[in-house]
């Protein structure tokens, strides 16, 4: 208004009907308490108190434009990031495959893996660290995620390379009853249970020796010597290192993978990282 002069002109340039144009400056007015425009039938001029607020409101309009351009570069640049939890490497080949699936979809898309303990069963996705992440079953909280299995393995176990169990091809769960157990935190739950077998154990408890909330403390109390820990079959080669053997485990029900987002998720990104884990697009949950 202050550069067109003219209620007409001013309301065409900004796409809205004259009287609402003069409303919003009578609104305006009222609120600072000073007359802005001078008017009359045919002329309509600036007053003082509209001269001195003119270089501001020009100010003004140019830094909400630079917001409305920053604010709308950081939605892009978030929109094109994902971040994916895990307390292990997955391996199987599985993150290649689906980086190499995930990419024809999103090709901008920046996939980020971030490593989070066992203390947090949900790799991150409890706290809000991460978008998805690849979860063993069962874990506290499951019930509020959605969940896509990925996997369905024996479980094996591992031990150093002098344990008894080094010269054997598999070994049923029976003979490990009474053997000494790496387990995961108490805040784990059900997975903790899961991982020493505490269903197949017919009432008996496990012994357990030492508590690990990595893969590293894992490996590291491994090697120390003495202890066992029961592994999914696909990170079998994962544990598998000088002075760490793994073999087959009889007698368990299977481990479980899989990839949990969100319930409140509905992002198409999302969608589109589910659906590359298969080749076949796959109905989600709501």
């Amino acid at each position: 208004m202050a550069e067109e002069l003219s209620f007409t002109r001013a309301a065409e340039r900004l796409f809205i009907a004259q009287p609402t144009l003069s409303k919003q400056i009578r609104q305006l007015e009222e609120l600072m308490r000073v007359r802005l425009f001078d008017r009359d039938k045919r002329t309509v001029r600036l007053t003082a108190p509209g001269e001195a607020l003119l270089p501001a409101a020009r100010e003004l309009l140019q830094q909400w434009d630079e917001a409305q351009r920053a604010v709308g570069d950081a939605a892009a640049s978030e929109a094109a990031r994902l971040t994916m939890g895990m307390s292990t490497s997955v391996g199987r080949g599985l993150l290649a495959t689906l980086r190499e699936r995930f990419t024809g979809r999103r090709p901008g898309c920046d996939l980020r893996l971030r490593q989070v303990n066992w203390t947090d069963p949900t790799a991150g996705l409890a706290e809000g660290e991460v978008d998805v992440a690849f979860v063993w079953l069962p874990f506290p909280g499951q019930d509020d995620l959605n969940v896509r299995v990925v996997a369905r393995e024996p479980r094996w176990v591992a031990f150093r390379d002098d344990h008894w169990l080094a010269g054997r091809d598999e070994v049923g769960f029976a003979e490990l009853l009474d053997e000494d157990f790496l387990a995961l935190p108490e805040s784990a739950g059900p997975l903790r249970d899961h991982w020493l077998a505490t269903d197949e154990r017919g009432g008996r408890p496990p012994v357990v020796c030492t508590t690990v909330t990595n893969a590293e403390e894992t490996f590291a109390a491994l090697e120390a010597g003495g202890t066992i820990v029961l592994l999914a079959e696909g990170n079998a080669e994962i544990y598998r290192r000088p002075g760490i053997m793994t073999i087959p485990v009889t007698g368990l029900s299977p481990s479980v993978l899989a990839l949990a987002w969100r319930a409140g998720d509905h992002r198409g990104i999302i969608r589109d990282l589910v659906e590359a884990l298969s080749p076949e697009p796959q109905r989600l949950r709501a």
